[in-house]
C-alpha cells in the first residue's frame, strides 16, 4: 500500500480519509478500530470554515470567561458529534487492519510494519498518528474531571446555548489553580469539567471532582444529578518528532496553551495528504521528508516555539497569579486572541500577542513571567 496510518483516533482517520482522497492507496491499523471515542472535541467554529454542520453536536451563541472580570468571546463555539465525524471521516476505499504495532523499519524502498502477532505489512510510508509518545520524563500535562448533566439543572450556572470557555473565579476551600469548561452537548445535556490547564505531572482526578462539586453547589447546581461523567489527562509538552511521519498529538500538534489539537489536524491533513501523493512517485524518503515539512512548516516550529515559551511561562506562576495572567490575556484584542489560540502559522501575530500581555501584565506577573 502506499500509506499506513497507525491509530485510528480522530486525527488518523482524517489523514487516512484524506490520503484516500488524494488517490493514494491506504490502510489503518489500530488495536480497536472501531472503538467509540470517548472524549469531548470542542473548537472554535472559524477554525474549520468548510467542516459540514453534521458533524456538530452543539453550538454556543454566546461564549464568556471569568477571569478576575467576566469577558465575552465574539467567536461560535462547537462541540463535535463523534459518532458523525467518524462517519464524516470514514472514506470506503480505506481498509481497517486490526493489531498492534510492535516495531517498523524504513528504507529507500518503503517501511515495514511488524504487528505484535510476528504479521509484517509493507507500505510506502508509515504515518504515526497513535497519540503523545510516552516517557519517563516529567512533563507538563492537562487533566480534566466533568459531569455530564441535564441542561436544565445547569441553567443557574449556564444559560441555554453558552458554552464558558474558562471560568477561573475561585471555590472556598480549594485553592488548586484550575478552571470550570462548560458546554452544550446537544440533547438536552452539558459537560461541566473542572480543569488543570497545565501541571507537571497532572493533576488526579480526586481533587479535580471534589472541587467541581464544591464549585456547581456553590453556584445552585447539584452534581448527583449527573448522567455520567469524563476524565482528561494528557500532555500538552511533547517535543517535535525527528523523524519519521507523525501527525495529531504524536506530533506534538497539541496546542500548549488549550490542549487543542482536533481542528488543526482536521485543517492539516488534506495538504499532508496531498504532499504525500506528490512526492511519492519520486521515492518514499523524499515523500516523508515532504509531508514533515508540511505538518511542520518553518512558520508552524516557531509559532509552536513561542507557544511553548508561553507554557514555561504559565507552568512558573503562583496559583494566585493564574487569573491576573488571564484577566491580562481577555483583554487583548479580538484578532491577538485568535492568534495565539488558533493559528498555527503565525509567528509574528503570536508574538505581538505575548509582548502586548507582556507590558499590560502588573509588575509583580511580569517579574514571574521573567523569572
Amino acid at each position: 500500500m502506499d500509506v499506513l496510518v497507525v491509530g485510528a483516533g480522530p486525527a488518523g482517520l482524517a489523514l487516512a480519509s484524506a490520503c484516500a482522497t488524494a488517490g493514494l492507496d491506504t490502510a489503518v491499523l489500530d488495536p480497536r478500530p472501531e472503538r467509540q471515542w470517548r472524549a469531548t472535541y470542542g473548537l472554535w467554529r472559524d477554525e474549520v470554515p468548510d467542516l459540514s454542520d453534521n458533524v456538530l453536536a452543539a453550538t454556543a451563541t454566546r461564549t464568556r470567561a471569568f477571569a478576575e472580570h467576566e469577558h465575552v468571546i465574539d467567536r461560535e463555539y462547537a462541540v463535535l458529534d463523534n459518532a458523525a465525524l467518524r462517519r464524516h471521516l470514514s472514506h470506503p476505499a480505506v481498509r481497517m487492519i486490526t493489531g498492534t504495532l510492535a516495531g517498523s523499519d524504513s528504507g529507500p524502498r518503503g517501511a515495514t510494519a511488524t504487528l505484535s502477532t510476528g504479521r509484517r505489512i509493507a507500505a510506502g510510508v508509515i504515518a504515526n498518528c497513535a497519540g503523545a509518545p510516552r516517557t519517563t520524563r516529567p512533563r507538563a500535562e492537562q487533566s480534566a474531571f466533568g459531569l455530564v448533566l441535564p441542561e436544565r439543572a445547569t441553567e443557574p450556572l449556564l444559560p441555554p446555548g453558552e458554552a464558558l470557555f474558562m471560568d477561573w473565579r475561585p471555590v472556598a476551600g480549594h485553592e488548586l489553580p484550575t478552571f470550570l469548561y462548560a458546554v452544550p452537548l446537544g440533547g438536552g445535556h452539558v459537560l461541566l469539567e473542572e480543569t488543570s490547564l497545565a501541571h507537571r505531572p497532572g493533576v488526579a482526578a480526586e481533587p479535580l471532582r471534589h472541587k467541581l462539586s464544591a464549585r456547581l453547589r456553590a453556584h445552585g447546581v447539584d452534581p448527583v444529578e449527573a448522567v455520567d461523567q469524563e476524565r482528561v489527562r494528557f500532555p500538552v509538552q511533547v517535543p517535535l518528532p525527528r523523524r519519521g511521519l507523525a501527525f495529531g498529538a504524536a506530533a506534538a500538534m497539541v496546542h500548549p496553551a488549550t490542549g487543542y489539537s482536533v481542528a488543526a489536524a482536521l485543517r492539516t491533513a488534506p495538504e499532508v495528504a496531498a504532499t504525500l501523493a506528490a512526492e511519492l512517485p519520486g521515492g518514499p524518503e523524499a515523500a516523508v521528508r515532504a509531508a514533515r515539512a508540511a505538518v511542520w512548516p518553518r512558520a508552524a516550529r516557531h509559532t509552536h516555539a513561542l507557544r511553548t515559551w508561553g507554557l514555561r511561562a504559565v507552568l512558573s506562576l503562583a496559583p494566585h497569579q493564574v487569573p491576573a495572567f488571564f484577566e491580562v490575556f481577555f483583554r487583548l484584542p479580538p484578532d491577538l486572541q485568535r492568534a495565539y489560540l488558533s493559528e498555527r502559522d503565525s509567528p509574528t501575530a503570536t508574538a505581538a500577542a505575548m509582548t502586548r500581555m507582556f507590558t499590560a501584565a502588573p509588575w509583580r506577573l511580569r517579574a514571574s513571567m521573567v523569572r
